[in-house]
């Protein structure tokens, strides 16, 4: 997980480890990890000891220089922070002795046991996550990228799926053995010069995994709960059980809590909230 002292997301972050913590059948099993920017490490690390102080966490320095220049700009500003990109480089911040992580993203709440995703078998994969077949796979990139075949034979010998990338059990190990680092920057330089997306950090992933991922129970993802990346609007669960609640989109419950504009299932996120900063107020 991502921290980020500077941003509303950190008030989101602290409600998803509460929400883990709680929900674990023995949470002193768990182990954090904590990508943050180091100029805001000090600040974290009081941040994190005072309202969780029998936390088992480490934290780890996230440069922003590392992937500012291969950031292009999105449909929303949010998703152009470096912090955002982050998820790229757990198998080279992450120590060696690290050989699988569950990747959450900072604006969910997890309302089981995470042993049981944990635990899942990834087969010969590296990356675990519901996927989503009915989605239209082809939004997610320009038409200069589908015209291209260059580009799209990409996916000539693959099945395709749309996964988000808030929720990953990921195979550290595997990832490093195969430099799939390099090969998410690679189609991010691409991006640079033909812009083939629009959608921030998702579609490198979709291009270097999609079709090949470990398919995760859904209820293991309920994404999508802040609406579009545009107006933020209300959305229902997905039908079937629940595990995990993403508020993915631009409406964040913390935002429309505070505004008096509460979604229903905004108040299921409400229970999770321990940290305010009186500085957050938007988020564009």
């Amino acid at each position: 997980m991502t921290l980020d002292y500077s941003s509303p997301y950190l008030r989101g972050s602290i409600a998803a480890v509460l929400s883990v913590l709680q929900h674990s059948t023995c949470p002193e099993n768990t182990v954090f990890h904590f990508l943050a920017i180091p100029l805001h490490h000090p600040h974290l690390h009081s941040t994190i000891t005072s309202t969780f102080p029998y936390l088992h966490f480490h934290l780890y320095p996230f440069h922003p220089s590392t992937v500012h220049h291969l950031i292009s700009s999105s449909v929303r500003r949010a998703l152009d922070q470096p912090l955002n990109y982050a998820r790229i480089y757990l198998a080279d911040l992450l120590p060696p002795s690290v050989t699988r992580i569950i990747y959450l993203d900072s604006d969910l709440i997890v309302v089981d046991d995470i042993s049981k995703l944990w635990t899942i078998n990834l087969n010969s994969n590296i990356l675990g996550a519901p996927e989503y077949c009915h989605a239209n796979f082809t939004h997610y990139f320009t038409p200069k990228f589908w015209s291209n075949p260059l580009f799209s034979s990409i996916f000539r010998f693959r099945k395709p799926c749309y996964f988000n990338t808030g929720v990953m059990v990921i195979d550290l190990t595997k990832w490093r053995n195969h430099g799939y680092t390099q090969k998410l920057e690679h189609w991010m330089r691409i991006q640079k010069r033909y812009r083939i997306y629009e959608l921030g950090s998702l579609p490198p992933f979709l291009l270097v995994f999609a079709g090949k991922v470990e398919g995760v129970e859904h209820r293991w993802n309920q994404h999508g709960l802040g609406g579009d990346n545009i107006e933020g609007l209300c959305r229902d669960l997905h039908p079937g059980p629940v595990s995990l609640l993403h508020w993915s989109g631009k409406g964040k419950p913390w935002l429309r809590l505070d505004a008096k504009k509460a979604c229903t299932l905004d108040y299921l996120w409400a229970p999770y909230d321990l940290f305010r900063h009186e500085f957050l107020f938007s988020d564009s």
